[in-house]
């Protein structure tokens, strides 16, 4: 069935690239409602803005949606997976900025508060988007691809030339608590010599050493290190679980992205949609329903473990 929080859950922090104070609360929604975001701080035109694929405006270094009013809110890739990776299929996001809360980089904040506030059950049955055949999008050679599963499956390859991160590579099964156990604390990442050009650009504003992953060479230059073992490739795949949260219903398919970024996964979604063949709406069991992203996960699922960093 549906679900959605038993309580309001509310963070402050900085947007990470426009670099604004912001106060952000999720608060419960009844059954159908989806994820939407309230601006709070909009007068003169319609403040919601659903959470949706067909509303990514803009997805170069982060996932943003617009409403047909031009009201818009950015970096919700981190929300979104916290959210999907919980099993929270409904909620209203209220927010009083442009910018969801960058707070460590990663999701763990976000996902730590909704399993304490709990969910609810709403009564209405829930249904998956199911992939009936392979769909695939490009880009120079970075690709995204779904093809059909009986679960939902993130697998993701990443190269980059500083050793710190280089290629690393991953598969999940993403049933039950795979997101919180695996995924949830991997943070943002940068190369440190794109720091001052994201700058220049008017990026990343509120980018620091505390929330996000710098690399230099074959040092990581944040205090700490790394969390965990291929912790790049970790954030790429939560990133990917948020931006596929926006097809608006869990997804029965496997996941596959290579040096792929928030554009190109939009455009796997709208590819997707595009093809009615390539897709349906299924009623989901009880039985498949507890074996979804977020099913039974509890504040024990959310201690770090112990893993042995590359």
């Amino acid at each position: 069935m549906q679900t959605t929080l038993s309580s309001s859950v509310h963070f402050s922090g900085i947007g990470l690239h426009c670099g604004v104070a912001v106060q952000m609360t999720i608060r419960p929604a009844a059954a159908d409602t989806g994820i939407a975001f309230w601006r709070s701080d909009v007068r003169g035109a319609d403040p919601l803005v659903p959470a949706r694929w067909d509303a990514v405006a803009q997805s170069r270094l982060c996932t943003q949606i617009e409403n047909a009013h031009g009201v818009s809110v950015s970096t919700i890739e981190h929300v979104m997976a916290a959210l999907a990776g919980c099993g929270v299929h409904n909620a209203l996001i209220e927010i009083d900025g442009p910018e969801v809360p960058i707070l460590d980089g990663s999701s763990a904040p976000f996902v730590r508060a909704l399993i304490a506030a709990g969910l609810q059950g709403l009564g209405a049955p829930l249904r998956a988007l199911r992939v009936l055949k392979s769909v695939e999008v490009r880009a120079g050679t970075a690709l995204a691809r779904l093809e059909p599963a009986d679960s939902m499956e993130i697998a993701f390859a990443i190269d980059f030339a500083d050793a710190a991160i280089g290629r690393q590579s991953l598969t999940l099964n993403m049933a039950n608590g795979a997101f919180v156990r695996e995924l949830m604390d991997s943070r943002t990442f940068c190369r440190q010599s794109d720091v001052e050009q994201m700058q220049a650009a008017g990026l990343a504003l509120g980018g620091s050493y505390e929330n996000a992953v710098v690399v230099d060479g074959d040092r990581v230059l944040s205090p700490g290190g790394l969390r965990r073992e291929r912790e790049a490739v970790r954030h790429k795949m939560l990133d990917a679980m948020g931006d596929l949260a926006l097809a608006g219903a869990p997804i029965l398919g496997r996941y596959y992205g290579n040096r792929a970024g928030h554009a190109l996964t939009n455009q796997l979604l709208r590819a997707l949609f595009a093809d009615p063949a390539a897709w349906r709406w299924e009623p989901l069991s009880l039985a498949r329903a507890h074996r979804m992203p977020g099913a039974g996960v509890t504040l024990a699922d959310c201690t770090p473990r112990a893993t042995a960093l590359a």
